[in-house]
């Protein structure tokens, strides 16, 4: 999904260029490939980024796995976020990032979503045992991380092997949730990025259940624009951008949770 908009100001540091050094003459577009869980919260950063430079982003959002798969191909993106920082430290070990450039921009949270309309109640993920419960939908557990993570938070509670009849798969955590926004399933195992902008009944499934979501950007070897992509990649955690990651649920370490 590519998704073209302008993008926050941010507090410098002394590894990154600062904006007003930037060449303005001709302003840039920088391409992001970015987790499907940020879906909401880039474009917002995107346009306060386009206000700030002149210059302007592309985001291609999708599965992290998949969009991994195009780094290494010699896809030529300026900035990788990714759902789950092995995909970033595996790029790394492969010399296709620079090193120097990885940082966490949040930690994620998986949720149990239902539309409005739905009528089941659901308040715990045993709950998705209940015979009314006939369709689940997670992200594929082979590429998407918070597939994964669903997939492991299944297995903590010993239901995994169960409800494998009821799993119906997205190809990425955004498709997941909107198979339960159209009705196709009873509920999603979705991010909490997503559902805080949608309409509809959700719960947080326990972080102890699945390993940690830590979410780390990079910018790639392959990058056109790599001092740029820096900049953007600092402005996303700027007092700026800082705000409206947590708004979706990106929180760092030492930030408080969303309430």
């Amino acid at each position: 999904m590519l998704v073209a908009c302008g993008v926050p100001r941010v507090n410098q540091s002394p590894s990154t260029p600062d904006l007003a050094t930037m060449p303005t003459a001709e302003p840039i577009t920088l391409t992001v490939s970015a987790a499907a869980d940020l879906n909401y919260v880039f474009p917002a950063i995107g346009q306060l980024w386009e206000q700030e430079t002149g210059h302007r982003v592309t985001f291609n959002m999708g599965s992290t796995g998949q969009l991994a798969q195009q780094i290494e191909r010699g896809a030529p993106v300026d900035l990788f976020a990714a759902a789950n920082k092995k995909f970033v430290e595996d790029l790394d070990a492969k010399g296709l990032v620079h090193s120097d450039t990885k940082a966490l921009y949040g930690v994620g949270r998986l949720t149990l979503w239902q539309r409005e309309a739905g009528t089941h109640e659901i308040n715990d993920i045993k709950d998705l045992l209940k015979p009314e419960i006939q369709r689940i939908a997670i992200a594929n557990p082979d590429h998407a991380p918070y597939g994964l993570a669903a997939k492991e938070a299944l297995q903590s509670v010993g239901i995994w092997e169960v409800i494998q009849p009821k799993l119906i798969l997205g190809e990425n955590i955004k498709q997941t949730q909107q198979y339960a926004e159209t009705g196709n399933v009873d509920v999603a195992i979705a991010a909490l990025s997503i559902s805080v902008e949608k309409p509809g009944k959700w719960v947080l499934v326990p972080e102890e259940l699945h390993k940690p979501l830590e979410q780390m950007l990079v910018v790639p070897k392959s990058a056109p624009h790599p001092e740029a992509a820096q900049q953007f990649a600092a402005f996303i955690n700027s007092e700026t951008g800082r705000p409206l990651m947590r708004k979706y649920g990106f929180i760092l370490p030492g930030e408080e949770p969303i309430s």
